[in-house]
């Protein structure tokens, strides 16, 4: 059993609980380990994490000391000490193992405070022992080159000494220490900004010497004057004698190669790296008169302001798009202030003046509380504005994090003095709009200004954004990607399709507002590929396009009759309410389809001229061929644009066969018999013709038609000679004479 010694004192104090804690915790240890795991035990060891003097800790107490040794050796070592002041009783000791301390801890060797003696050591001050360590350095007291070494005798510092400290936080943050940083702040990324900075300020130091030397212009053997005079003698080589030419292109180099590796490292470390390159170009001079013309990366008052402008728009991006924490954020931003800026500088004063995220306008905007970026704070107006890089920062921010709702907020509100640039930005609005869900609003904002500029989001739009928006529009779907290039996935059914009647409007508006769009066939081919097309997305993009029902004859002139006033309306932008009776009812959607083709009519009668091609047209009516054939018998009563309609579907055949051969392929036999009906069917010559070339496709390409032995021939037999002129009758003939022999 462990032997037991003890001293009978008052039990109170926190040592006395301590130890009374400790001695329960070894009683279940010791159950729970068994006699074995218990005789093992060697020693108990009791730490008092008070600065007080161990009498003082141990007066008034209870000491247990428990010893698990033999009961032999107990009674060799048990001779007892006593302390007649005291009243302590010691019948066992046992040296204590000596940790790991600093050098005015040691409780071997005496140490004696001062507040900034370097000179000398004090006292026995420079005495150690062997787990002594420097509170300068932070490493073994014997391995510390300035221990005892005159104006640093690091063997007298101690953590109570402000000039000491001060010295100890230079030691361990090196060059970070300029950013007014704690020790406890430094992390892996800042200590490496701060060793690469170093780095290179040590280099800069190098270049920027060099660059104050200068370089002479001419010397005494490169003298240009007559051979009558001395070398140096002329009035004009004795002024380039004394001539020396700065320039600043070496250090602008080397601070550009080191803007470029601060790019590519981690947020914390390319911070300090640009902050500290920032402060030492700032602090360059310019001793080169004003009259020498250099170039933009040899005069220094031209290359400083390129390079601050490079670094502090990678820094407002960090501030915007890193998570550092908001003390590290703040410091960054008061360094940058304490810069002292030269005049052609001045401009960069406030540039890092960045809003953190919980600014509080713009937690009002993002929340939508505050629509318009402005708020009164005692008396006086407050506005959201941020320069241009910072926008796009937080653009890219709340694009990652899929924040589209507060995205169009702040968009609307923010105000910024480069219009252009923010433009460009207020024009992803519907886009964002329909990432968020909100289809119809999206097909409204097209249309809509931001703060009263003259010009709206659709006078800019490209066709392939266009054909975007419709598809967006239409199927309530949108790209998985940030952009509309990024289509290759859809996201599918996040919202509420905009109404077909809606849809048209808006796509008719957007037309007429953008010259463009209206001149370009992709888009009309575009519009009429959705009206004839499943809502119903696949996730790679695709549409499902769909047969309509053919509306009856009176349907028709009712919607041809109002057409001309509805476009008539919508060119002039006015929000026109389409007729209830007509394009609210069942055959909504056949309504919009023939307002369509009216539109397109419309454009061809005065815009025909600008088109580069009429087939993408033709060919996106699909299997709706009664909607195509009212389309060309719209053509028949202006004999001139048919014509051209006719020519120039001629030569959209003649270089885009593959494009019809692919298509041909995917809608089968009975498509290509059914267009080519179509064409034949009329008794004008123009638009047989265009039936008869294209006969000449499958003929010329009968490898890549396997499907032509299954056209129809018996129904193209019926067209005879009465009806087809003599040479379009004669190709159907040797056209259905090949059919018949595949």
């Amino acid at each position: 059993m462990a032997a037991r010694t003890r001293k009978t004192m008052a039990s109170s104090g926190p040592a006395f609980a301590r130890i009374q804690n400790g001695r329960r915790q070894r009683r279940r240890r010791a159950n729970t380990m068994g006699p074995e795991k218990e005789a093992n035990e060697e020693s108990v060891i009791l730490i008092s994490d008070d600065e007080t003097d161990i009498e003082t800790t141990l007066r008034n107490s209870i000491v247990v000391i428990e010893s698990s040794e033999n009961s032999d050796v107990e009674e060799k070592k048990s001779e007892e000490i006593v302390d007649e002041e005291s009243g302590l009783v010691v019948t066992f000791c046992k040296k204590g193992m000596v940790m790991p301390h600093a050098r005015y801890d040691c409780m071997t060797h005496p140490f004696e405070r001062t507040e900034n003696e370097t000179c000398i050591p004090v006292k026995q001050n420079s005495d150690m022992c062997g787990q002594c360590y420097c509170y300068v350095c932070d490493k073994l007291a014997s391995e510390c080159q300035y221990w005892t070494t005159s104006s640093s005798c690091h063997c007298n510092a101690h953590n109570k000494s402000k000039f000491w400290k001060d010295q100890r936080n230079f030691t361990l943050t090196g060059v970070l220490v300029i950013f007014n940083l704690e020790p406890t702040e430094i992390d892996t990324d800042l200590r490496h900004g701060g060793e690469l900075l170093f780095k290179f300020l040590r280099d800069l130091s190098v270049q920027y010497n060099n660059y104050l030397s200068g370089e002479i212009v001419l010397s005494l053997q490169d003298c240009v004057c007559s051979s009558k005079q001395k070398p140096g003698q002329c009035s004009v080589c004795s002024q380039l004698q004394n001539e020396v030419i700065y320039r600043y292109s070496n250090v602008f180099s080397l601070v550009s190669s080191f803007i470029n590796k601060a790019e590519k490292e981690k947020p914390k470390s390319a911070a300090v790296m640009l902050l500290g390159a920032a402060r030492e170009i700032a602090l360059h001079k310019d001793p080169a008169p004003s009259w020498q013309n250099l170039g933009p990366s040899e005069s220094l008052k031209l290359a400083v302001p390129f390079l601050m402008s490079r670094i502090t728009k990678n820094l407002q991006r960090m501030l915007v798009l890193s998570d550092f924490p908001k003390q590290l954020y703040e410091k960054f931003i008061s360094f940058f202030q304490t810069i002292p800026l030269p005049p052609y500088c001045f401009k960069f004063t406030n540039c890092l003046n960045v809003p953190s995220w919980d600014h509080r306008i713009l937690t009002t905007v993002l929340k939508g509380q505050n629509i318009t970026g402005e708020q009164k704070k005692n008396g006086k107006k407050e506005f959201l504005w941020e320069v241009l890089t910072v926008i796009k920062a937080r653009t890219e921010k709340m694009e990652s994090m899929g924040q589209y709702k507060e995205l169009v907020r702040y968009l609307r509100a923010v105000k910024c003095n480069e219009g252009i640039g923010l433009r460009d930005l207020r024009d992803k609005i519907p886009f964002y709009l329909c990432k968020s869900g909100d289809f119809t609003s999206a097909a409204y904002s097209l249309l809509l200004p931001i703060n009263n500029l003259a010009c709206c989001t659709a006078c800019r739009l490209a066709p392939l954004q266009f054909e975007s928006y419709l598809k967006m529009f239409w199927t309530g779907s949108v790209p998985s990607g940030k952009d509309f290039q990024d289509s290759d996935k859809w996201i599918l059914n996040i919202g509420s399709p905009v109404k077909c009647c809606t849809l048209i409007k808006q796509a008719l508006r957007v037309l007429y507002s953008n010259r463009s769009l209206y001149r370009n066939s992709r888009c009309w081919s575009a519009l009429i590929t959705i009206l004839g097309s499943s809502p119903i997305l696949e996730r790679n993009g695709l549409l499902t396009t769909l047969t309509l029902r053919e509306p009856a004859p009176s349907f028709r002139q009712m919607v041809c009759d109002v057409s001309f006033g509805i476009l008539e309306e919508l060119r002039l932008k006015v929000n026109v309410s389409l007729p209830s009776n007509v394009f609210y009812g069942s055959q909504n959607l056949e309504a919009c389809f023939l307002l369509t083709i009216q539109a397109v009519l419309q454009m061809l009668l005065t815009d025909l001229p600008w088109l580069t091609s009429f087939l993408e047209i033709m060919l996106a009516f699909g299997k709706n061929f009664w909607a195509l054939k009212l389309f060309l018998e719209g053509l028949l009563s202006r004999m001139p644009v048919l014509h051209d309609v006719v020519s120039m579907i001629a030569r959209d055949l003649s270089y885009q066969k593959h494009t019809l051969l692919k298509l041909w392929q995917t809608l089968g036999p009975d498509y290509v018999g059914e267009l080519l009906c179509l064409f034949l069917s009329f008794r004008n010559s123009q638009l047989q013709s265009v039936g008869i070339f294209l006969s000449h496709v499958v003929i010329e390409n009968l490898n890549q038609c396997p499907w032509a032995k299954s056209l129809d021939v018996f129904r193209l037999k019926a067209f005879k000679r009465p009806h087809l002129e003599t040479a379009n009758h004669l190709q159907l003939s040797k056209f259905v004479s090949i059919l018949e022999n595949l």
